[in-house]
């Protein structure tokens, strides 16, 4: 028999791991679980044997050993079809789409609890709303939130939050859902329920809860851009418009409270430009940073055959170190994250490409840009660099203060705006934190000052006596805010030496 003659190479199943490896990638696992073990290797320079250390070690050399094929691992968390490469991730999934073999994607956690992600549904390229309206869509919503900011300039979490899901109704449901907080808790409450006996439910909840903003939707939101609505477009049914309006929702909610966040983070620590630190703070921490795509169908990827009731994890941050990514993005300035989220979603679980990624992608990055028009993102905490940024980074721990890049000196008013608040906590941090911390707070004493003698320096005093004691009266104070912002200067540089 020639070579010709002979029979196609059957389908093979993937190679499973053995029992040592098995044993080594369910401890590394189990250890994401303990973020302080991370803290001796680091100190003592050793990223090897870091928790991501290890998993990128052992997973270097299952790549080795299976010739970068997918592997079958077995895991405290269940036994997993790990793809060994970022193309074979895509292919993989995106053959098992094309067959219609997947169950809904759920998320892992780092400590290996499933949660449900917002199911996927297509959004029409057209229903984005366009860039150039972005901008004055957000402008309110961001002022507001810059305004919220404590007296030493830090956001804190609860009010960044509850200001980034104000603007993303108005982006996503318009201008009537700006101040129904209660459709982000409803959403938030199916999402949790996916993949469970009571989405059903609280998918109804959902839907009774979109019905008014899809039945007359705001013509600048997204939902009033859906094909299916609209000027001329009278016979659509708002029920068929309501999941992908949920599901853009979700997405571009979780960009704005968090990714945002993380892109102002790496602006202040060197990021080129508002688009370049919103590609690389997805790229680098997915808000879906680990997910299982359960297999309900036979599929053949390439000449791998693929059983059902094989469940496949993909985890992007231990790809892109496989793949000798793991460096700072060096886009240059106006490289979008909206063009480069193609293949697998950082948002979303859909196991392809997802349009409703790439406008939540647009939109955290023309939020980046409007804060930063009159701020600067000063990072308090935790400390990092453009070259040594963490595997890891909640953005509800990300403590991030907003300087005013201009301010009112020398017209004779009290030039500090922001409110006075408690400052914030900042219990457990190391004293280079406190120091910053301290830092800041000299620096909005020293301002206040100089606002105050401003204010004495108006001629509004000179009139009589009363206006001239009130002067002494200001004086005194700017003298004692100067005082101190020496004093806690001072302070704060023997906390950061």
């Amino acid at each position: 028999m020639t070579t010709a003659d002979s029979p196609a190479a059957a389908p093979r199943r993937p190679a499973t791991a053995w029992p040592l490896e098995n044993a080594v990638f369910s401890a590394a696992m189990v250890a994401q679980r303990l973020p302080w073990v991370d803290a001796p290797a680091r100190a003592l320079g050793l990223d090897m044997l870091t928790r991501d250390g290890v998993t990128r070690g052992l997973l270097s050399f299952l790549r080795r050993t299976r010739s970068g094929r997918p592997v079958q691992l077995s895991t405290p968390f269940g036994p997993f079809l790990l793809p060994m490469a970022a193309a074979d991730a895509a292919g993989l999934l995106a053959a098992a789409d094309e067959a219609g073999a997947l169950a809904p994607a759920v998320g892992l956690t780092a400590g290996g609890q499933r949660y449900g992600l917002s199911p996927h549904v297509p959004l029409p390229r057209d229903a984005a709303v366009p860039a150039a309206e972005l901008g004055a869509l957000l402008a309110e919503d961001v002022d507001r939130v810059i305004a919220a900011r404590r007296g030493d300039g830090t956001l804190e979490w609860h009010d960044w939050q509850r200001g980034m899901l104000r603007l993303s109704r108005r982006v996503v449901a318009g201008a009537a859902a700006v101040e129904d907080t209660l459709l982000s808790e409803v959403l938030a409450a199916a999402t949790a329920a996916a993949d469970s006996r009571s989405y059903a439910g609280r998918a109804e909840a959902l839907r009774r809860r979109l019905a008014p903003y899809l039945a007359d939707p705001d013509p600048a939101s997204l939902a009033g851009r859906l094909p299916a609505r609209g000027p001329g477009r009278q016979g659509g049914d708002p029920d068929a418009a309501g999941p992908a309006v949920a599901h853009a929702l979700a997405l571009v909610s979780r960009a704005a409270a968090e990714t945002v966040l993380q892109a102002l983070a790496l602006l202040a620590v060197g990021a080129a430009s508002p688009e370049a630190a919103v590609a690389e703070a997805l790229r680098r921490w997915p808000p879906v940073a680990a997910a299982v795509y359960p297999v309900r169908a036979d599929f053949t990827w390439q000449d791998l055959e693929v059983g059902a009731g094989t469940e496949i994890l993909r985890v992007p941050g231990w790809l892109r170190g496989l793949d000798g990514e793991d460096r700072p993005d060096q886009a240059p300035a106006g490289t979008s994250a909206a063009a480069g989220t193609p293949g697998m979603p950082p948002l979303c679980g859909a196991p392809t490409g997802c349009a409703a990624t790439r406008f939540a992608a647009l939109v955290a990055e023309h939020v980046v840009r409007a804060v930063t028009e009159n701020v600067r993102p000063l990072l308090i905490a935790p400390r990092f660099t453009a070259d040594r940024l963490p595997d890891t980074l909640d953005p509800r721990t990300l403590v991030v203060a907003l300087e005013d890049l201009t301010a009112r000196q020398g017209d004779g008013r009290v030039a500090v705006a922001m409110p006075t608040a408690v400052p914030v906590s900042a219990f457990g941090y190391a004293p280079a934190a406190y120091g910053a911390l301290a830092h800041a707070s000299a620096d909005r004493l020293e301002r206040h000052a100089e606002s105050l003698a401003a204010c004495a320096g108006n001629s509004g005093w000179n009139t009589d006596e009363e206006g001239e004691r009130f002067r002494m009266i200001l004086l005194g104070h700017a003298e004692r805010c100067a005082t101190a912002a020496d004093g806690v200067r001072r302070a704060a540089k023997r906390l950061t030496d």
